[in-house]
């Protein structure tokens, strides 16, 4: 729900269709990859027009699980068009979904990516970390916690099990807030990114807001791209299609499997780095989270 003007002049709230995982669903389709999300839908009228965005954007609705539960609701605020969000997530029909419901990966799957609340809020988050340990061999992963620490009830738990993914991740992505949360330890950023990477990882990207991303390698390579300058109305889903840009890139080069992920060449980490940076910064000049199609590039 994003703030707008009414015509008496007071705000009032225009429903957006977003979310972590399907704003980077919604812009990996909008650019052309072969995606599907994997998630509850609501039958509610939100539900409806959250299921009839992802087919605009041509991402597979196949794995979608549809309930009677509502609608999570997400209003936001906006200071000086940055983002901050009040959630409404009980029982609704994203949260409560179980490892019971979770369907059967076929080879066609290639990449997972995991990350928003999905990972912070049960019964959900814990299907969906099993899903990871079910799914994860042979598939390249990519995970992006984006921290919200409000929805966060039990954090030993949550830590433990968002350490657990990443460990089982090839990609970790990160903003400086949520890396400084990962570990709150008085430690230089690239302890803290080497804290990761110890893991397992093979890469990990750190977005800074407008001073760009940097990537670290698990070969010991560092990029830095630039953010790309833009009008910006709201940054709602910026992080979440920097993501997509990454991916689509990523793919396209033929780089996205566990081995191309490993051993990933500078160069090719800054061409992907820079694509997601182009795509986020089409995003941050509308209202929403409102991805671009690749012909807008």
């Amino acid at each position: 729900m994003i703030p707008t003007p009414t015509v008496g002049g007071d705000e009032g709230f225009v429903p957006h269709c977003g979310g972590a995982v399907y704003n980077t669903a919604i812009a990996l389709g909008r650019l052309g990859g072969q995606t599907g999300m994997l998630t509850g839908l609501s039958q509610d009228m939100f539900g409806q027009l959250l299921a009839a965005g992802l087919r605009a954007s041509h991402v597979d609705l196949s794995h979608v699980m549809i309930a009677t539960r509502p609608t999570t609701l997400a209003f936001v605020k906006l200071v000086d068009g940055h983002a901050s969000y009040e959630f409404y997530d009980e029982n609704s029909a994203g949260r409560m979904i179980g490892a019971a419901d979770m369907p059967n990966l076929s080879s066609e799957v290639t990449a997972l990516y995991f990350g928003g609340i999905s990972l912070a809020c049960e019964p959900a988050a814990d299907a969906y970390a099993a899903l990871l340990v079910k799914n994860a061999p042979g598939r390249a992963v990519m995970l992006d916690p984006n921290i919200r620490p409000g929805f966060i009830r039990d954090i030993a738990r949550y830590r433990a099990r968002l350490d657990r993914m990443m460990g089982q991740s090839d990609i970790v992505k990160v903003s400086d807030e949520d890396l400084n949360w990962i570990t709150p330890e008085p430690l230089s950023l690239r302890e803290k990114v080497d804290g990761i990477l110890a893991k397992g990882v093979s890469l990990v990207i750190l977005t800074r807001g407008g001073e760009g991303a940097m990537g670290f390698t698990a070969d010991g390579a560092e990029v830095q791209v630039p953010a790309r300058k833009s009008a910006i109305v709201d940054t709602v889903g910026a992080g979440d299609t920097f993501n997509a840009g990454v991916l689509a890139k990523l793919s396209e080069l033929g780089c996205l499997h566990k081995s191309g992920l490993a051993h990933i060449a500078p160069e090719t980490l800054r061409l992907a780095l820079a694509y997601g940076a182009d795509v986020a910064a089409v995003t941050v000049s509308r209202a929403g989270a409102n991805p671009p199609w690749a012909g807008e590039l």
